[in-house]
């Protein structure tokens, strides 16, 4: 079925230029489809017509089984290390590119089987694509570059899981699907050939000024360790941890993407892990840095034979690049962090690292701690001197932190008061599973203007009770 003539226009950059990358496939019906949830806002920038996307051709095109003539929605392939192991056919086992729109990738979860299935039944189910909707929506919110979630549609199908739940389909939007998986899959199918062309893509999408550069591959690897270094700072200094960061989740446009067993970290700790699949913790909130940093060497050995003729040449290339790495992100980190501390200038030596000592002994609330930090900042101490159990500790290292003249303005607009905390979010999904989508527009509106205190938000603020421990998230698989 194709859509009316001109009502959406979606392009296949991907699929034409890249076609040993992407299979031609469609999305399977969906027995009773109804509209959940719609990002109105995001419609409009993509010139889509929010009131059309209720529509029965409009919910089609969100499923995936309404295409737009001339359209090719394609399952993208690629490979991936998966917990340090190496997959090297991956790809798109329950997802559709349908195409980019507005310069943008239009991108389903959860449409069915396809050829990289790998056995899987190729759905999804409510609870983890409204997981994604409302912390991919609130890391937007956030200031934090990310995939955005355009629409949640049930689909009337239920879905075996541990339970029988019912099924959905989320709608996303971003700025492509390249990821480190992506050229280590034309590395091992195609070889520098076919990651030249996987470069050139990315290049001219993502990265325009390497294509004057006088090695344009080594900018392009530059400018993908530049922002994900950003990217990886970002997410520590909000308490991010994204739980499932293997090469197939790094992407070249420095984007977040797919949030499993994503979740915000509260009480501090280096060593937090949630995902129920991390049992030795390579991905806990502390060594996200560090897998970044492996990550982006795993870009680097597929682009060696672009780099040099000569592959001691390149990898002497590819190792200068890759230890600016820390340095960029220590940067990026320190600079947020005085942020978040109120203060411009770099920091005293050992101030940094002297509250974070004490927020792990303490086992402090992350973001409620700098939140009333601001508060410290305006006169009133009590309320960040409550949080700690060593008091004289804090209090010494307050009186130097005092002594920088912190600005309170500035930390309220550097420290978030509202984000996803997860009892909030588990307390949303289960709603809806049973129907109720309340919570989740009640947290979304929380969190969609973070900084910003509201009357009647309080318990969007508040730590997780005490009977919401040992919290554990799934891949949603």
């Amino acid at each position: 079925m194709t859509l009316a003539a001109g009502a959406v226009r979606l392009e296949g950059r991907f699929a034409k230029e890249l076609p040993e990358l992407a299979v031609p496939w469609a999305g399977e019906p969906a027995p009773a489809p109804r509209l959940l949830i719609l990002n109105e806002a995001l419609a409009v920038e993509l010139g889509l017509e929010p009131d059309w996307l209720h529509t029965p051709e409009g919910i089609g095109l969100l499923t995936g089984t309404v295409i737009p003539e001339d359209a090719a929605p394609v399952a993208q392939a690629y490979s991936g290390h998966q917990f340090g192991n190496l997959s090297p056919r991956l790809g798109d086992g329950r997802a559709l590119l349908l195409g980019e729109i507005e310069g943008r990738d239009l991108h389903l979860k959860g449409s069915g089987r396809t050829p990289f299935a790998r056995g899987g039944d190729g759905l999804a189910v409510v609870g983890p694509m409204l997981r994604e909707y409302i912390i991919s929506e609130a890391m937007h919110a956030l200031g934090i570059p990310t995939t955005r979630s355009l629409a949640v549609v049930a689909t009337g199908r239920a879905v075996q899981r541990e339970t029988t739940q019912p099924g959905a389909v989320l709608a996303r939007v971003a700025a492509s699907h390249l990821r480190v998986g992506s050229f280590q899959y034309a590395a091992l199918t195609g070889g520098p050939d076919l990651v030249r062309r996987v470069a050139d893509h990315a290049i001219s999408r993502h990265h325009p000024d390497a294509a004057a550069a006088p090695n344009p591959y080594l900018a392009l690897f530059d400018s993908v360790i530049a922002v994900q270094a950003q990217l990886v700072a970002q997410w520590m200094l909000v308490g991010f941890i994204h739980g499932v960061m293997n090469t197939d989740n790094t992407t070249i446009s420095g984007e977040t993407i797919d949030y499993g067993p994503c979740a915000f970290m509260e009480a501090y700790s280096p060593e937090t892990v949630f995902s129920s699949i991390d049992s030795w913790g390579r991905y806990a909130y502390g060594n996200q840095p560090a897998i970044v940093g492996w990550n982006l060497a795993r870009f680097a050995e597929t682009l060696l034979p672009l780099l040099a003729e000569d592959t001691d040449a390149a990898i002497e290339l590819a190792q200068s690049s890759l230890t600016g790495f820390r340095d960029r992100y220590e940067n990026a980190y320190a600079t947020g962090l005085g942020a978040k501390l109120g203060v411009t200038e770099p920091l005293p030596p050992g101030l940094a690292g002297e509250l974070l000592d004490q927020l792990t002994q303490s086992r402090v609330d992350f973001t409620s701690f700098f939140r009333a930090l601001g508060t410290a900042a305006r006169g009133d101490a009590e309320p960040a001197r409550g949080l700690f159990v060593d008091l004289a500790r804090f209090d010494a290292w307050l009186a130097r932190w005092r002594e920088l003249g912190p600005d309170p303005a500035s930390m309220d607009r550097a420290n978030p008061l509202y984000i996803p905390r997860n009892h909030l979010v588990e307390e949303a999904l289960a709603a809806a599973t049973d129907g109720d989508m309340v919570p989740t527009q009640q947290l979304l509106t929380a969190v969609s203007a973070p900084y910003t205190e509201r009357p009647g938000l309080a318990r969007y603020a508040e730590p997780a009770p005490d009977d919401f421990v040992n919290y554990r998230t799934f891949c949603g698989t």
